[in-house]
């Protein structure tokens, strides 16, 4: 199998269930700023954590991650059986993960900027894309039905990853950078 179609050379490409749509199109945009996240968490993940836990939920992060890909990728009134749905323990997951970290951090006092190491500056670039992708799904969902989870989903992925920056900091031995007002 080639990995090349040439049929998006008009900028044009297929959504799961056939539609044609622009390669500018919200749900285009949507799914590829997740997957962009997908890849910055890659680099988190396999260059920087050295930690077992946070290394595994990253892998479940990022498959499900995978599965929201997908269900943007579908086209609206079709069904994808092939992709598990989230639900509520996926949002728990995170939860769970962003109440671990925090146990062990000082409570925040300040605003403080993405800064410190390369680490806690990848983990805020995932914070940051996120939110975009977070952005463009509400903007997709008002126009569209989607799954419920996944703005919920992406809202609560975000502040995992303002967390997971500064537990990175704290295992590094590095304050949080202030803002300096």
């Amino acid at each position: 199998m080639k990995i090349y179609t040439k049929t998006g050379d008009k900028g044009q490409t297929s959504l799961i269930g056939g539609k044609k749509v622009s390669k500018a199109h919200l749900k285009i945009e949507s799914y590829g700023t997740v997957d962009e996240l997908n890849s910055f968490i890659g680099l988190v993940r396999s260059r920087f954590i050295d930690d077992e836990k946070e290394s595994e939920r990253l892998v479940r992060v990022q498959n499900i991650l995978f599965n929201i890909g997908a269900m943007l990728a579908t086209e609206e009134g079709k069904e994808n059986s092939y992709v598990p749905k989230l639900d509520e323990t996926d949002i728990v997951f995170l939860e769970n993960g962003i109440d671990r970290m925090d146990a062990i951090l000082e409570p925040l006092q300040n605003f403080i900027l993405p800064a410190g190491s390369d680490l806690i500056a990848y983990c805020h670039v995932c914070r940051t894309i996120c939110r975009r992708a977070e952005r463009l799904v509400v903007a997709l969902g008002e126009t569209e039905s989607l799954d419920i989870y996944i703005q919920k989903y992406l809202n609560r992925l975000s502040d995992y990853f303002f967390v997971l920056a500064r537990y990175c900091a704290s295992k590094q031995g590095i304050a949080d950078v202030i803002w300096q007002k």
